[in-house]
């Protein structure tokens, strides 16, 4: 299993805005030193705490930075602009970070960004529909183009000043062939989205705040999408994004992680909660679908979403999370804000020298026992 990283944390509202950026770029930049496989960073654009609000431009401030660690876009909103912008700026990126770039995708679920863009009475589903159809034939097709999908709003060409002589009308393709890797955020149990990514081949990130049962719920609309499309699904493809956090002393790790009233972790939730309630989208955090709002406590919610304890509590409870997944390809820790410099730096150690080396041996042990 590869680990991940994600950095979208919730920041407290009176931290510089400098500090911050600062703060995400050098987990990042740790996490390549400490051999974690990607990282992925979000964007809003009208959110104090959540505040890079641009993926693609924050993760360019580390292709020289770092030297192995695939940058992903966690996600590109593709409701805030124009597919050709899309695919453009994503194909020059990946030319500038040599092929070392995921582009994640989504539509951009936060209110607040669909109301200062005017797009707030628009069906963003489909908008998102549309701009994937549209960047991949950018990619795929050569100039002019000639872009007219049916009830698609975005049409492309370059028909009437098209001069391949002089370069002009022509959009550059990525450095990777036939395109980067794609995946989508996976925020709904039972997600029919998740299937229509099997179907073109993207691959799914399950979020950190999903109740272990709703994401495991995806791997089968996942499989169901793959079929459909006659491939085969890989359980490698699929990262889970997951809150935890370890430490050299149990008590340390339960009192950071969630005990404490200062814990990064308690606030990214409390946030969540009340963010993702005032949307309507409580549900996540249910154990059961008509489960009454009111079972929903900051409490509970940290016991169920966040994995924290010492490296072998850590190790523990990770399995424990596999057995209700079934097999995954990898596990991709959320980010917090930097309340203690030293233990969150620590726990980024551990976890990939110590715990994730752990986990794969006793999945290739089990493996092994499966087999005989």
């Amino acid at each position: 299993m590869r680990l991940g990283y994600f950095t979208m944390p919730m920041h407290p509202l009176d931290t510089d805005y400098t500090t911050t950026l600062k703060q995400d770029r050098e987990a990042v930049i740790l996490c390549d030193r400490l051999g974690y496989h990607d990282a992925f960073v979000g964007e809003h654009l009208t959110d104090d705490a959540e505040n890079i609000t641009n993926s693609l431009l924050f993760l360019a401030t580390l292709i020289h930075h770092t030297d192995r660690i695939l940058l992903g876009t966690g996600t590109t909103n593709l409701t805030h602009t124009h597919p050709v912008l899309v695919a453009t700026h994503a194909a020059m990126f990946d030319h500038l970070a040599e092929g070392r770039f995921i582009l994640g995708v989504s539509p951009g679920t936060l209110r607040s960004d669909r109301e200062v863009l005017d797009i707030a009475g628009e069906d963003i589903n489909r908008m998102f529909g549309e701009a994937i159809d549209v960047i991949l034939a950018i990619w795929e097709r050569e100039p002019p183009y000639g872009i007219d999908f049916p009830d698609n709003r975005w049409k492309v060409t370059t028909e009437a000043t098209l001069d391949p002589a002089y370069g002009t009308g022509v959009m550059q393709k990525p450095y990777q062939k036939p395109r980067p890797e794609i995946v989508g955020t996976v925020v709904a149990p039972f997600s029919r989205g998740v299937v229509e990514m099997g179907k073109k081949d993207f691959h799914p990130i399950s979020a950190n705040f999903l109740v272990d049962k709703w994401a495991a719920s995806h791997w089968a609309k996942y499989v169901e999408g793959c079929e459909a499309a006659g491939r085969i699904p890989d359980p490698a493809d699929w990262r889970i994004a997951r809150t935890v956090f370890v430490a050299d002393d149990d008590g340390i790790a339960k009192s950071y992680g969630k005990a404490d009233q200062n814990s990064p972790y308690r606030f990214y939730y409390r946030q969540l909660v009340y963010k993702l309630t005032k949307g309507g989208r409580q549900a996540v955090f249910k154990h059961h679908r008509d489960e009454p709002d009111d079972a929903i406590t900051l409490d509970r919610v940290l016991d169920d979403l966040v994995i924290c304890g010492d490296v072998d509590s850590v190790v523990d409870q990770i399995l424990a999370f596999r057995e209700v997944t079934g097999p995954f390809g990898e596990l991709v820790v959320a980010g917090m804000d930097w309340v203690d410099e030293k233990l969150t730096k620590r726990s980024l150690q551990l976890m990939a020298e110590e715990v994730m080396p752990r986990v794969n041996a006793a999945i290739g042990e089990a493996s092994e026992l499966a087999a005989e």
